[in-house]
């Protein structure tokens, strides 16, 4: 079930990167957390940056990639983290924004684009990346820019949330592959991960919009259960505070590691804030 909240039409893109380049935008300006900028003609503007590519092929790259994480801990937390924990946040980072860019097309405008790794560029002291719009974009029967080449029409809904799912696990496996020895966890952890990074892309960008309802019952259509490789649903319940209003919740699957570097923060989602505290900061 997308939701659709803007016309799929532009009326002025004749292309699909035109296309992509809109909704790109429009994210980023409605998305605060999203660190992206959109790449227009000619050489990248992010000096120093790499390609999503460059970062799952060359291990040099990696460690750059890793490193640059760990400098923003202790930056921002006063805190040296261990290589596995900068390693989770520098991934999680990445799942997030690019799961964002996909499923945000998709919750936007019922479409789903597919981002190659050498679409994305990354700038590691900053952590902004940079995403160029491609060419291969799916829609529904009646799409007003079906013609369009590069369009691949879906029969239904269910095929296009089959297609959104592909397309955020084949950017990711290959980067899953090359973190797998800086993580130091296993397939189902990192999988897990990537499942949360998706579901709670969604979810925030459906609080930017005023619209978390209905972003929650997207996400929960979107993986309703396990679909391999992600290994849960959105799997979405709510807590009633003492006003009886409400709020939705989800336990997350896999886990970022924030806690190791703020034990008394840990994530509203993780396993360990229990529901009460949940309360307590949705009330706050």
């Amino acid at each position: 079930m997308t939701v659709a909240l803007e016309s799929p039409s532009t009326g002025a893109a004749t292309s699909v990167s035109g296309l992509l380049d809109s909704t790109y935008r429009r994210l980023t300006e409605v998305c605060e957390a999203l660190t992206v900028r959109v790449a227009g003609p000619g050489p990248t503007a992010l000096q120093g940056s790499f390609t999503g590519a460059e970062l799952v092929k060359d291990q040099e790259v990696m460690a750059a990639f890793v490193d640059a994480e760990a400098v923003r801990i202790r930056d921002r937390y006063d805190h040296t983290p261990r290589h596995d924990v900068a390693a989770s946040r520098a991934l999680h980072d990445y799942a997030w924004s690019v799961g964002l860019l996909m499923s945000g097309v998709w919750y936007l405008t019922g479409r789903v684009p597919r981002i190659h790794p050498e679409d994305v560029r990354f700038e590691p002291v900053s952590a902004t990346f940079e995403i160029s719009p491609g060419s291969d974009l799916a829609c529904l029967p009646g799409d007003p820019e079906a013609a369009l080449p590069g369009m691949l029409t879906v029969p239904h809904e269910d095929a296009l949330s089959a297609e959104l799912r592909i397309a955020v696990a084949d950017h990711m496996e290959p980067l899953l592959t090359a973190v797998a020895p800086h993580v130091r966890r296993g397939p189902r952890a990192l999988w897990g991960m990537v499942t949360d990074d998706l579901v709670s892309g969604i979810w925030y960008l459906g609080r930017m919009l005023g619209q978390e309802a209905g972003a929650v019952r997207a996400a929960a259509a979107l993986l309703p259960s396990p679909v391999p490789p992600f290994p849960g649903g959105a799997d979405f319940r709510h807590l009633t505070g003492g006003d009886g209003r409400r709020h939705p919740t989800r336990t997350r699957l896999g886990c970022c590691l924030y806690y190791t570097i703020r034990p008394a923060e840990a994530c509203a989602t993780c396993p360990r804030t229990c529901d009460a505290e949940r309360l307590r900061r949705l009330e706050s």
